[in-house]
């Protein structure tokens, strides 16, 4: 087990398979699910390089839509919707026996269950930067109290802030997980002259690495870089919250469930923490990436975050950058093509 993403596919940025597909040679077939619109037009781009015939729907994988799959063997998915094992078995009876998902997480697809249907899942690597340059802002956001203070200038109130901000040259901040967006995290945070401490069960990188009961008790900022599985589930769950430093803030660009939200709340409202920022959050599947301005919000975790002045929410976009998303569909259609050239070879 790690705190760094783990990279199940050998997929880079790449070329070499590009040039290497002709026109003349049969195009392989991909089926692509919950693909929005800009992926679309990305995926049409790409997809002639490298010799493949791409079925497009904007539609989450469902049993309800596996027949857009037939004749393909690979398909590729998004993050956003939980693919269930009914599914996964449907698929896998289509004959669908690969899935590349447009995330660096998993949680929202079984993969063990998936293996043992005949069906291999691979993940992609895009550009670490995209959630680490949006880590950075949320950091300097919360520890200069960024939402009152717009909150006030909208209003035309003007005057200063009654808290003073702080500076990350006089803080310590600490990094959970250490793979290639916590090592981003750690690189930019350098230039800034903060004290660094990082945990994870594989240290990785060069960085001073303390026990994580440590790591809570000397942070003024702690902020989130590892994978959502069964152990890392509310990762910060009470107890660890009471462990952190008086006044400290969090941040979370991970996965919503390694924070304990119900946990999280008092703390902030009771001003044991200084301040959060939530790119992710507990229960925000069918929430974010909607429209839900003439609609209920139902999520009365969320709803309460946002009435803080301290909490920072943002609608899990920490990724969504024009070079992330094309490293994301690039490496997506390069995963497909290297599995079918394994399984040909095998």
């Amino acid at each position: 087990m790690t705190y760094s993403e783990p990279v199940r596919t050998a997929a880079r940025r790449t070329r070499s398979l590009a040039s290497a597909s002709s026109s003349a040679a049969p195009k392989v077939g991909i089926t692509i699910y919950g693909c929005g619109q800009d992926e679309a037009v990305m995926f049409g781009e790409l997809a002639p390089r490298f010799g493949v015939l791409p079925t497009i729907t904007e539609a989450a994988v469902s049993e309800a839509n596996i027949e857009l799959a037939s004749g393909n063997r690979c398909i590729s998915v998004g993050h956003k919707t939980q693919v269930t094992n009914s599914t996964l078995l449907a698929l896998s009876q289509a004959g669908v026996t690969y899935i590349s998902t447009r995330s660096i997480g998993f949680n929202h697809i079984d993969v063990e269950y998936a293996e043992s249907v005949g069906i291999a899942v691979e993940n992609v690597t895009y550009s670490p930067d995209s959630v680490a340059d949006y880590t950075l802002m949320l950091m300097l956001m919360a520890v200069r109290h960024a939402k009152s203070m717009v909150r006030r200038a909208d209003a035309h109130d003007y005057r200063l802030n009654d808290v003073r901000g702080r500076e990350l040259r006089d803080l310590t901040i600490g990094v959970i997980g250490t793979g290639r967006i916590g090592t981003a995290v750690m690189d930019r945070l350098r230039g800034f002259g903060c004290r660094l401490l990082a945990y994870d069960i594989h240290p990785k990188t060069a960085a001073d690495y303390v026990p994580l009961d440590e790591l809570l008790r000397l942070s003024d900022l702690v902020t989130l870089h590892t994978p959502l599985t069964s152990e890392t589930r509310h990762l910060l769950d009470r107890r660890r919250i009471e462990q952190m430093k008086h006044g400290a803030f969090v941040i979370n660009t991970g996965r919503g469930a390694l924070l304990d939200t119900e946990a999280l709340i008092p703390a902030l409202t009771c001003g044991r923490l200084g301040g959060a920022a939530l790119d992710v959050l507990e229960g925000e599947e069918g929430i974010f990436y909607a429209d839900c301005r003439n609609k209920p919000v139902k999520s009365g975790m969320l709803l309460r975050l946002q009435e803080l002045p301290n909490v920072l929410i943002s609608p899990h976009t920490a990724y969504y950058t024009d070079h992330a998303l094309s490293d994301t569909v690039e490496n997506s259609i390069v995963n497909c093509l290297t599995f079918e050239s394994r399984d040909q070879r095998g």
